[in-house]
């Protein structure tokens, strides 16, 4: 263990004398073979080393994001069964997700049991040579494995945290274990999804939920740009001789009342409770989803399209389309207007809608130049036309020993211009770059590797 220690310090401060010379990068001499035969190169977040400790959805979406943009993320998963994201929902031929392969991109897979004493010092000898550790077990969690931030900035002072969770590092409520769809219950979210009870305002049913783990991606959206604004920050303090790495603190339910607009202060200052709206948005109008007609790939079910002509223009061309020009004028001038007559504007397009099919409606409004959308399933996503001329979905080939296949998946979005960002390897098969890490990057020998996996520390 004093062996160890020794040549974590000493990596540390070979480190840390070369840190000033490259942007961002805490390990500028250490990138050679990290990249080999990827175009990561020249990309925003080239030679930044992410160690993402997290599993599932919120850690590894940012990892995913930070991986695009060029960082190297190595994935540490436990031996044997990874991260258990590799069996959720529908499995390949080869019993691992679709999901994985699409949010595991770009990551190297280092399979090591933190259950172990070993195990947990080769986490410190990576992290010595990392800018990011990447977490969003439940707080306390990394402490308790001695891998927290007293642990480990003696080791690399500029190391930087990001750590996701449900409700914070602080809190009366930190070390409660966090759920998307908790934490979307107690952010409000919830509360103004869902379908109106015209008696009462409130919901008719069980609130809404959209049918995808929002609150895990938000969170990892705001992780993601919270692990650049600290990478950015300790550039600035780096230029004032400063090495300091701090915690980025992403919380699940403040991530989730970020997107809440101006519920909040509304509330503050007209005692105003938003509720629940159904398939429109509270306070504008004419915005929302109208019937049609069945079409013959729903099988006689009906159909919807969205129409959003909120604007006093845009209203004014609707009107005209749907032969209602009886509802424009002086008390139908401005969205105010419009709010206190929506019952009666809502029921004149739904009537015409009602007896056309979406095709029909969407010519008719697209030549007006009213905004207008079909609501698409992922069958019609993949062939859209929009879709496929920016190529945002991308087949990506999965390797096997005896041969392979293509997975689609949506490409990660922005697109920087001038920046070859793109989709280097799919999310690798468990302990894919195991040896790899351990021999390139630990400069361990390949009897101290072999050693390791049959003791169970590494797989």
């Amino acid at each position: 263990m004093a062996s160890t220690t020794l040549r974590l310090l000493h990596a540390t401060k070979t480190t840390l004398k070369a840190s000033h010379s490259r942007l961002f990068s805490s390990h500028p001499n250490d990138h050679g073979p990290r990249q080999r035969g990827s175009s990561a190169e020249d990309l925003p977040l080239s030679g930044i080393r992410v160690l993402e400790l997290g599993q599932v959805i919120a850690g590894p979406f940012c990892g995913q994001l930070l991986g695009h943009f060029g960082a190297e993320v190595i994935k540490i998963e436990p031996p044997s069964v990874g991260d258990p994201l590799r069996v959720w929902r529908e499995l390949d031929v080869d019993g691992v997700s679709p999901w994985f392969r699409s949010l595991g991109r770009n990551k190297k897979s280092v399979a090591i049991d933190l259950r172990k004493d070993e195990g947990r010092e080769l986490v410190k000898r990576l992290a010595a040579k990392s800018d990011v550790i990447l977490e969003n077990f439940k707080p306390g969690t990394l402490e308790k494995w001695g891998l927290g931030p007293s642990d480990l900035h003696p080791l690399n002072p500029s190391l930087i945290f990001t750590r996701v969770s449900g409700y914070g590092q602080t809190g009366p409520w930190a070390s409660r274990p966090g759920y998307a769809s908790v934490c979307e219950a107690e952010s409000g979210f919830r509360y103004i999804n869902g379908n109106v009870d015209p008696k009462t305002d409130g919901h008719a049913g069980p609130p809404v939920r959209p049918n995808i783990s929002l609150g895990d991606s938000v969170a990892g959206l705001h992780a993601a740009f919270g692990t650049v604004l600290a990478l950015m920050s300790r550039q600035r303090l780096a230029s004032h001789g400063k090495q300091t790495g701090q915690t980025v603190d992403v919380s699940i339910m403040e991530s989730m009342m970020n997107l809440m607009e101006g519920i909040v202060p509304e509330y503050d200052r007209k005692g105003k409770v938003r509720g629940p709206s159904g398939s429109s948005v509270t306070g504008i109008v004419p915005t929302n989803a109208y019937p049609c007609l069945p079409s013959p790939s729903t099988a006689g079910l009906p159909t919807y399209i969205i129409i959003g002509a909120n604007g006093d223009t845009l209203y004014t061309r609707l009107m005209r389309v749907i032969g209602r020009e009886d509802l424009t004028g002086p008390l139908y001038a401005h969205n105010h207007h419009r709010v206190v007559r929506q019952a009666e504007i809502e029921a004149a397009i739904t009537e015409w809608t009602s007896s056309r099919s979406a095709e029909d409606v969407y010519e008719l409004l697209e030549a007006a130049g009213v905004p207008v959308g079909r609501v698409l399933s992922v069958r019609e996503i993949v062939e859209h036309e929009q879709v496929k001329a920016r190529d945002a979905v991308e087949d990506v080939w999965v390797q096997k020993e005896d041969g392979g296949w293509n997975v689609k998946m949506s490409r990660v979005f922005p697109i920087l211009q001038g920046s070859d960002a793109k989709t280097r390897w799919a999310g690798p098969d468990l302990g894919a770059h195991t040896e790899e890490v351990m021999k390139e990057d630990l400069g361990l020998s390949s009897e101290e590797v072999s050693r390791l996996r049959r003791d169970g520390v590494i797989g």
